[in-house]
C-alpha cells in the first residue's frame, strides 16, 4: 500500500512537471489554459503528511489556487463559510441584526453594522474596480488566477463532500463562492487596520438634525487613540528575529517567526506547501481564505511578519456649509458629499436601509472603535482616509516572497508591489543575510505636513498616537505623492525604515527604533512609530535574549527552538524577588484587600520567592504572579511603579526596580490570594493545571503568558473561575517556524501550528499540534520530495473539478 501511494504521488507530480516544463513557443497555450473559466477542469495533487499538512502540486496558478481552496475547505469549511457570509453582507439575514458580528474581518460590534459596510463595498463595485486596475497598482494576473482557482476549489470540495462539522452542518448559509468573494475577503484583511477599525462609525454617520454639537475633547481623544493603536491593545501581535551569518555556526542565516494571532475564527493560519514545478515551491502559513503563503520559507529564504506600529489611516476634518451639513468646503469652493443607500436583509424582520456618506478623502465617520468619538455637527465632520482601501496587492507581495532567492529579492518584491497593509517583514536567507523593514502601506503623513495642516485636535493626536487629523478645507494639505510609490498618497520605498545585514534584526510590535539595539533606526516620520520612548516588556525581553544569542554566536536552529520555549518572564525577573521581600515584610503576614478584608499572604510570599520566573506548564508560582501582576499594573500607574525611570540612553534595561513602598502591592497580593483560594486553586499549583484549552472534553496544558508579563511565547488566556482558571486562549503563538540551512538542497525547518489544522472536532487534526505545543515539541518540515514521499502518514488526493 505504501509503495502504491508513493507511485501515485510520483506519477501525479511527474505529469504536472511535464505540463509545466514547456518550451517558450508553448507558453501562450499555457497562458490560455490559465485563463479558462472555473468550470473548465482545474485540478491539483495534494499529498498529506503528518499532522494533516498538505503539499499541493499544481500545473499553474489557477490550479494552485484550486488545490489550496479545496484543502482549506476540507479543514476549515465552517470558518471559511462564516467569513464569506460576513463579506457578502448577509450576517443579519442568517444570524440576526443585533447578534455580535464576526471580529475576524472588521471591528463592527453588531451584524447590522458589518452588513451595511460590506454591502456598501459590494454595491459600489469597489473591489471590481481594484481587480481591473493594471499591475503594479492593481493585482497581477497570477494573483487573480489564484483567487479564481481558490473559489473553484472551495466549491468543488463542497460539491463532493458532506460536511460533518457541527458548526455548519446542514446550514443554509454554506454556499458556493465566486472569485469576487475571495477578493472581498482579501480586501477586508487589507483595510483591517484602517476603515476596518471604523466600521461602526462609517455606517452610523448621518447628518445632524440640530445645530447643536460639541467638538471632541482633544486630550480624551488623543488618549483613546493612543490606546486604540497601541500594540499591546491589539488582538494580533508577533515576535520575529533574523540572524545573519556572522552569528551562526555555518555562516548561513536563521529565522524564528512567532506570530500572535487569534486561536479561533477567520484570522487563523493554515499550514501548507505550494508547488508549481519549475516556478514556485514554498511552505508556510496562510491566513484563512487567502491563496498565498503569508509567513513561510522556500529553499533559500525565510520570512515572518510582525504587526507594525504605523498608523494606516488618517482623518480629514471637514468644514461644512452652515446651510447644508452634507456640503463641505475646500479652498472656498463647495463640494457635495456623495450618498450611497444600502439595504440589508434581516432575519425575522423588515429590511434595513441606511445612507452612507463619502467625500473626496473617504467615508464620513463618527467614531473610531467604541472609544474615539468624532461627532458630525452642523459645522464639522470627519472623513477617514485609508490608503489600503485602494490596495489589492498583498497577494503579489506574498508571491514575490515565495519566489525569492534571498533577502534582496524580498526587498525587491516589497518595492515592486507595495502591498503589505499593517505588518513589518523580518527575513533571513541561506547566504547569511538578515533583513528588517517596515514596508507597509501608510498615508503619506510627513511631520512637516502634520505641522502645517493639523487641526487643534490633530496637534494633540498626532504626536501622541500617530493619528493625523488634517484640515480638509485646504487644498495644500493633500497628501501628495512620492515618485517611487505605486499609488498616490502613500510613502514610497525610499522612506521606509529598513535594516540590512545586522547581526540580528528583531521586532516584537514596538516601532522600528530598536530592531537592533546596537544600530537604532531613526529619522522616520511619526506616523511610522516613535523613537526614544519606553519599550514593552516583551520587546525588552526579546532584545535581551536575541542580542545575547548573537554575542554567543555559533547559532543553529536548535537555539531558535530553545528561545521559542524558554518562557522567560521579564516582568518576573524585574519584580518577583522584590515583591516576595515586600510580602514577607508585611506585619503578621497579612495584607488588606480592595474589599477591606485582611488576607493571610504568608504562603504567597514563599511561592513568589521560589518561583523559577518562567511560564512553563510545570512552573509553580507562575499563575500566582500572573494574577498578581495583572492586578498591580491595573491599579498603579506605570510612572509610580518603578524607582528607576525610563532612559532613552538605556531603553532595554529601564524602567526598573519595583517601588515596594507603593500601597497597591499589598492590595494586589491580598486580592490575588483571595481570588485563587475562592476558586479552589492552590497558590503553588503548576501553571499547566490551570492554564489550559479544552479539546473534545480533554484539558491540554498551555505554556506561555500574557502580554504584560513580557513572555516571548505570548498567549492570552481567558480567565474563568468556574472552570478552574484559564480555560481557553483567545490569541497568541500561532504558526511558528524556526528555519535555517546546512548547505544541502533542503532547508532545515521546524514548525508548529499551535491550534492545529482543523476546526472540526471530528478531525484527527483538531488538536494534534496543540498537544505538541503543550509538550513544547515541533514538527520536522518535509519540504523536499524525498522527505514528503518517505512520510509514514503519506496520503494522496487528486482533487479536480467534476462537471
Amino acid at each position: 500500500m505504501r509503495t502504491r501511494l508513493r507511485r501515485i504521488a510520483v506519477t501525479a507530480v511527474a505529469l504536472l512537471t511535464a505540463a509545466t516544463a514547456l518550451p517558450a513557443a508553448a507558453a501562450p497555450a499555457q497562458d490560455r489554459q490559465e485563463q479558462r473559466p472555473s468550470g473548465g477542469g482545474l485540478s491539483a495533487v495534494i499529498r498529506y503528511t503528518e499532522y494533516g499538512i498538505p503539499h499541493i502540486v499544481a500545473g499553474g496558478y489557477a490550479d494552485l489556487g484550486f488545490g489550496t481552496g479545496y484543502a482549506q475547505a476540507a479543514d476549515q469549511v465552517c470558518t471559511l463559510a462564516d467569513g464569506f457570509v460576513t463579506t457578502r453582507g448577509e450576517r443579519s439575514r442568517h444570524f440576526g441584526a443585533d447578534a455580535p458580528s464576526d471580529p475576524a474581518l472588521s471591528s463592527a460590534a453588531r451584524n447590522l453594522s458589518s452588513d451595511l459596510y460590506f454591502r456598501g463595498i459590494r454595491e459600489s463595485g469597489t473591489v471590481e474596480r481594484l481587480l481591473a486596475t493594471p499591475a503594479p497598482a492593481g493585482p497581477s494576473r497570477e494573483s487573480k488566477d489564484l483567487m479564481r482557482g481558490f473559489a473553484a476549489g472551495y466549491n468543488a470540495w463542497l460539491k463532493q463532500h458532506r460536511i460533518t462539522d457541527p458548526a455548519c452542518r446542514n446550514a443554509a448559509w454554506v454556499k458556493p463562492i465566486s472569485a469576487l468573494d475571495v477578493a472581498v475577503r482579501g480586501y477586508a484583511l487589507s483595510v483591517l487596520g484602517g476603515e476596518g477599525r471604523a466600521v461602526d462609525g462609517i455606517t452610523a454617520a448621518q447628518p445632524p438634525v440640530t445645530t447643536a454639537g460639541a467638538a471632541p475633547d482633544a486630550d480624551d481623544t488623543a488618549r483613546a487613540a493612543r490606546e486604540l493603536f497601541a500594540a499591546d491593545n491589539a488582538d494580533m501581535g508577533s515576535n520575529a528575529v533574523a540572524f545573519s551569518g556572522d552569528t551562526t555556526a555555518n555562516g548561513r542565516g536563521l529565522l524564528l517567526g512567532n506570530p500572535h494571532y487569534p486561536w479561533d475564527g477567520g484570522r487563523r493560519f493554515w499550514q501548507s506547501q505550494q508547488t508549481i514545478p519549475g516556478r514556485l515551491n514554498v511552505s508556510g502559513g496562510s491566513l484563512l481564505g487567502t491563496a498565498t503563503i503569508s509567513i513561510g520559507h522556500n529553499a533559500r529564504v525565510a520570512w515572518s511578519h510582525t504587526v507594525a506600529t504605523g498608523v494606516p489611516m488618517n482623518l480629514h476634518q471637514l468644514t461644512l456649509d452652515p446651510a447644508d451639513p452634507t456640503v463641505y468646503v475646500v479652498d472656498g469652493r463647495r463640494e457635495r458629499m456623495t450618498r450611497r443607500t444600502v439595504t440589508v436583509a434581516v432575519k425575522d424582520g423588515a429590511p434595513v436601509t441606511r445612507t452612507q456618506w463619502r467625500t473626496r478623502f473617504g467615508p464620513v465617520v463618527t467614531s473610531l472603535g467604541a472609544s474615539v468619538p468624532l461627532p458630525w455637527t452642523s459645522t464639522t465632520a470627519y472623513a477617514v482616509n485609508d490608503p489600503n482601501a485602494t490596495n489589492m496587492r498583498a497577494s503579489d507581495t506574498a508571491l514575490g516572497f515565495s519566489e525569492a532567492r534571498g533577502t534582496d529579492d524580498v526587498l525587491d518584491a516589497l518595492r515592486r508591489t507595495q502591498g503589505l497593509p499593517w505588518v513589518n517583514t523580518i527575513a533571513a536567507d541561506s547566504g547569511g543575510h538578515s533583513l528588517f523593514t517596515q514596508s507597509q502601506v501608510l498615508p503619506r503623513i510627513t511631520d512637516d505636513l502634520a505641522q502645517r495642516c493639523s487641526t487643534p485636535l490633530g496637534r494633540v493626536t498626532y504626536p501622541s498616537s500617530g493619528l493625523a487629523v488634517l484640515d480638509g478645507s485646504r487644498g495644500d494639505c493633500a497628501l501628495g505623492r512620492d515618485a517611487d510609490a505605486v499609488q498616490p498618497g502613500i510613502f514610497g520605498p525610499a522612506k521606509l525604515p529598513t535594516l540590512v545585514d545586522a547581526p540580528y534584526a528583531e521586532n516584537s510590535n514596538d516601532s522600528a527604533w530598536l530592531a537592533n539595539a546596537d544600530q537604532p533606526l531613526t529619522g522616520y516620520e511619526r506616523v511610522f512609530g516613535t523613537v526614544g520612548t519606553t519599550r514593552s516588556l516583551r520587546t525588552r525581553g526579546a532584545v535581551e535574549d536575541v542580542s545575547a544569542m548573537a554575542r554567543q554566536g555559533d547559532l543553529t536552529v536548535r537555539d531558535l527552538q530553545a528561545q521559542q520555549f524558554a518562557n522567560r518572564v521579564p516582568a518576573g525577573d524585574l519584580v518577583a524577588a522584590d515583591a516576595a521581600k515586600a510580602c514577607a515584610a508585611l506585619p503578621g503576614g497579612t495584607a488588606t484587600g480592595s474589599d477591606g478584608r485582611a488576607v493571610d499572604v504568608t504562603e504567597a510570599c514563599r511561592v513568589l520567592a521560589d518561583w523559577d520566573r518562567t511560564t512553563d506548564t510545570t512552573s509553580r508560582g507562575a499563575l500566582l504572579f500572573d494574577r498578581f501582576w495583572r492586578k498591580l499594573i491595573a491599579a498603579v500607574p506605570a510612572a509610580r511603579l518603578w524607582k528607576v525611570p525610563f532612559s532613552a540612553a538605556d531603553p532595554v534595561r529601564t524602567p526598573n526596580t519595583l517601588d515596594t513602598s507603593v500601597p497597591g502591592i499589598a492590595t494586589a497580593l491580598a486580592d490575588t490570594v483571595a481570588e485563587l483560594r475562592a476558586a479552589g486553586i492552590a497558590l503553588g499549583s503548576k501553571l499547566g493545571e490551570h492554564q489550559v484549552v479544552v479539546r473534545n472534553g480533554k484539558r491540554i496544558p498551555v505554556p506561555g503568558g500574557t502580554e504584560s508579563l513580557g513572555v516571548w511565547n505570548k498567549v492570552e488566556p481567558v480567565w474563568d473561575t468556574a472552570k478552574g482558571g484559564y480555560s481557553a486562549v483567545s490569541t497568541g503563538s500561532s504558526y511558528i517556524q524556526a528555519v535555517g540551512w546546512d548547505g544541502g538542497r533542503c532547508p532545515v525547518a521546524r514548525t508548529l501550528l499551535t491550534y492545529s489544522q482543523s476546526s472540526d472536532p471530528d478531525s484527527s487534526h483538531y488538536s494534534d499540534q496543540t498537544r505538541l505545543f503543550s509538550g513544547e515539541r515541533w514538527v520536522t518540515s518535509r519540504f523536499c520530495e524525498k522527505d514528503i514521499l518517505s512520510s509514514p502518514a503519506l496520503r494522496v488526493v487528486v482533487a479536480r473539478e467534476r462537471r
